[in-house]
């Protein structure tokens, strides 16, 4: 069998990772949807995962509409700038834990670039403070 070689740039360090959260919030308003299979023709999903129950489908919210996607939860979507790899260690630990004690509740989707977090619609600009504010920690150690 092949071996795939790890991420050009990715990160374990998990001081380093905090240092490089850079979180951007993106423009909308997106969807935590249910679908019986497949997304609906046309609709272009962010996201689709498959569980024994429904297809999970996250979308924005003009998407779910046109789509006719049962809405499970309005979120805003912030992407972490950090190239964390998928092997890192304590890194989400990290950042979920800081916003939940300041009650914020994330729904968390790692890919191969960066980790995306979903946050309640409403709490975004809080939660990207938030995360900044712990970047700021970790960068202060490094100097």
């Amino acid at each position: 069998m092949a071996t795939v070689p790890d991420p050009v740039g990715a990160e374990r360090d998990l001081d380093r990772l905090l240092a490089s959260i850079d979180p951007a919030l993106q423009a909308g308003t997106f969807m935590f949807c249910t679908a019986g299979g497949d997304p609906p023709a046309g609709v272009v999903p962010l996201m689709v995962f498959r569980e024994l129950e429904a297809t999970t489908v996250v979308v924005a919210l003009e998407e779910a509409r046109r789509g006719g996607l049962a809405g499970e939860f309005s979120c805003q979507w912030i992407v972490l700038g950090a190239r964390s790899d998928l092997r890192a260690v304590g890194f989400l630990a990290e950042i979920t834990s800081r916003l939940a004690a300041s009650g914020i509740s994330t729904n968390v989707v790692s890919a191969v670039h960066h980790d995306h977090l979903f946050v309640p619609l409403g709490q975004g600009e809080r939660a990207v403070a938030l995360l900044v504010e712990l970047q700021r920690e970790h960068r202060e150690d490094q100097d």
